[in-house]
């Protein structure tokens, strides 16, 4: 096999087994689109803190449990609009001028995304090559896949141990874009994907 032949098929071989990947997606929440009771809450004003008690500011419940769930939220509202309110459970809640990966990182929309170490090392770069079905056993609707399988995907961020698992990889789809965005095509669960390199 030639040189060029050989890189071909390299790059045409599955990452794992075909059909076997679990793709969830997680995304920044917006707190315009939250109309929660407000709640105040505490933590680091700056980013290298951890644990902090520092006051900073009130916002939607709701928002505030988006951010729990999916690590950021965009504020939109008093002194720190256009910042970032930021969690993690080995930080805590921190401001930001931007969404970050664990290693402190910007997020890339539709270019970040996390895995389990044992699955997909730090750095690692895929494609998305079938989608599989979501979380019904439905077919992904060929817009959204196509979304999905047109984007490069890079491991920024690993899991924490045990919330990952085998053929799992979490992928970051950017700000939500509007009420019920979990009711989105684009945030799905993508059930029996193959990936390959990229």
């Amino acid at each position: 096999m030639s040189p060029d032949a050989s890189a071909q098929a390299e790059r045409a071989r599955p990452l794992g087994r075909p059909g076997a990947w679990r793709i969830t997606t997680y995304y920044t929440a917006v707190e315009s689109l939250h109309k929660g009771r407000p709640k105040a809450v505490k933590g680091c004003p700056r980013l290298h803190c951890s644990h902090g008690r520092t006051p900073l500011g009130s916002y939607p419940e709701d928002f505030l449990a988006v951010i729990r769930e999916e690590g950021s939220g965009r504020i939109t509202s008093g002194p720190q609009r256009g910042r970032y309110l930021n969690w993690s459970h080995s930080v805590g809640y921190w401001l930001d001028d931007t969404t970050r990966d664990s290693a402190g990182r910007p997020l890339r929309p539709w270019s970040s995304a996390a895995a389990d170490r044992s699955v997909l090392a730090r750095g690692q770069r895929f494609a998305i090559v079938d989608c599989g079905r979501d979380g019904a056993g439905h077919r992904i609707e060929a817009a959204v896949c196509a979304a999905f399988r047109k984007a490069r995907w890079t491991v920024t961020d690993l899991f924490r141990p045990g919330y990952g698992g085998e053929h799992h990889a979490d992928v970051y789809i950017g700000e939500e874009t509007g009420p019920g965005f979990t009711e989105s095509p684009f945030y799905t669960t993508l059930s029996g994907a193959t990936l390959g390199p990229s």
